[in-house]
């Protein structure tokens, strides 16, 4: 078994720990600046005109506070889905999906991939600088002892049907974690918010593993302090009592790179909900609770759950032609997944990372002629080769390495938004805290424009037609 980290076995030990950072306990300035003198100026009709302030971005595009507007005009905006609205200003994550851009606090995702591991990336996302080498030591202490889930959680999944799926498992036992740690719950002290979020980090894992070991009727792993964040998940999902095992440094890397990429991605769905839930007041395992339900659509964490499913569809090598060919017809319902990126007009570059990852795995588990596997690096050649995907620059993704990785490891399809989950915990979990250090930040209250009845009189029943 591959053991690490001296660091974490001397701190447990009874080795002093580095002090903690202080990052936490201070709300940040707003760095929100407006872009003085420049103002849009917005004129509706011929008697109402406003000048509403531009505030500069430091990366992207510059956003109009139109805050004043319906108290200075009697309008609100429209704007279904939000696609052209910033709700919060943030520090966190940028994304150009024209130029293929991904960066964590500034730090491109190619280089942190190379560089770094998922609880460095953690720091990052929740700290805003990468630790040196006291602040790893301590971080990493901390993520690992909180590993641990209470033991009367076992009782919550016994109220589950083994067959229900791993995700609504999930929703139920994340949210309720309020119930077992009420010194974590109050949002407005620094450190119980900081606490809160160690705990949710560090517990994901397991409640995952857990999710995996119970729709198997296998009994649950404990974690070990002695492996590293994603050794320690393909311990607790696939070890058993009855004899050692042997983790692969090989897949320990590729679900490493993982859960690093897909960390944070900005204010997409799932993250806004659990910005809008915090907004109320929620406590922090609720507001994540709802994360994972958001997650759960398939418009959003089931994307690498869907490139299994075409990889079944098509079935055999043989048939790539045929389908290839009902791909580039615009009037055939069927599509590639996994291939092109709402967000990323160009190469995804999270793939780039996990193209390298999924063939090392491929070679390590010698799965390179597995049929389903061998469609999809065909289909991955195609993409890369073919003149009408690349002109289209319909390049695979990273759910399209990502579900092939799982499926290699052995992960059941219904597990792998599960997966996506854990990964997503620290970054939702840093938006939050960044929500939460916001003197500015007001409850959500997104407005509509109303389209039905206008007022009308009550009819009694023997009335009405």
């Amino acid at each position: 078994m591959a053991r690490t980290s001296k660091t974490q076995a001397s701190t447990a030990n009874g080795v002093k720990l580095p002090p903690r950072p202080a990052m936490l306990k201070e709300v940040k300035p707003k760095k929100k600046v407006a872009a003085k003198p420049a103002t849009a100026k917005l004129t509706i009709g011929d008697k109402i005109s406003v000048d509403l302030p531009i505030y500069k971005a430091t990366a992207g595009a510059s956003c109009i506070d139109v805050t004043s507007l319906y108290k200075d005009t009697g309008y609100f905006t429209y704007d279904p889905g939000f696609l052209s609205t910033a709700s919060c200003d943030s520090e966190i994550t940028y994304i150009d999906g024209g130029e293929g851009i991904l960066r964590y606090r500034g730090y491109d995702i190619d280089e942190l991939a190379k560089k770094s591991d998922y609880l460095e990336v953690c720091y990052l996302l929740l700290y805003g600088e990468l630790p040196n080498k006291e602040q790893k030591a301590w971080f990493d202490y901390k993520m690992i002892h909180h590993t641990l889930v209470h033991e009367q959680i076992n009782f919550l999944f016994r109220g589950f049907p083994r067959r229900a799926h791993p995700m609504a498992i999930m929703v139920g036992a994340v949210a309720s974690l309020s119930a077992f740690y009420h010194d974590s719950l109050d949002i407005n002290v620094p450190e119980e918010r900081e606490l809160a979020a160690f705990r949710m980090i560090a517990k994901m894992p397991t409640i995952a593993a857990m999710c995996y070991k119970y729709s198997i009727g296998q009994p649950f792993i404990f974690p070990d302090n002695d492996l590293t964040f994603a050794e320690n998940f393909l311990y607790m999902m696939f070890a058993t009592p009855c004899e050692s095992y042997e983790i692969n440094p090989v897949l320990a890397d590729a679900m490493d790179k993982i859960f690093m990429l897909h960390a944070d991605h900005e204010q997409n769905a799932s993250t806004s909900t659990v910005r809008l839930a915090g907004s109320s007041g929620a406590n922090p395992f609720a507001c994540i609770g709802a994360g994972i339900a958001s997650l759960w659509g398939p418009a959003h964490g089931g994307a690498n759950e869907a490139v299994i499913n075409m990889l079944q569809e098509i079935g055999d090598v043989k048939n790539i032609p045929e389908f290839i060919k009902k791909a580039k017809d615009k009037d055939d319902p069927f599509r590639l997944m996994g291939f092109g990126h709402r967000v990323y007009k160009n190469y995804d570059p999270r793939a780039s990372v996990l193209r390298e990852a999924c063939h090392d795995v491929l070679a390590e588990l010698g799965q390179e002629d597995e049929p389903l596997l061998k469609i999809a690096m065909e289909l991955e050649k195609i993409a890369l080769e073919d003149e009408y995907f690349v002109k289209r620059k319909l390049y695979p993704n990273v759910d399209f390495y990502s579900g092939i990785i799982y499926r290699a490891m052995g992960i059941p399809t219904s597990l792998f938004t599960v997966l996506f989950a854990v990964a997503r915990t620290s970054g939702w979990v840093a938006q939050w805290l960044e929500m939460c250090e916001d003197p500015e930040s007001k409850i959500g209250r997104p407005r509509q424009l109303y389209i039905g009845p206008e007022a009308r009189k009550y009819e009694a029943m023997s009335k009405r037609k």
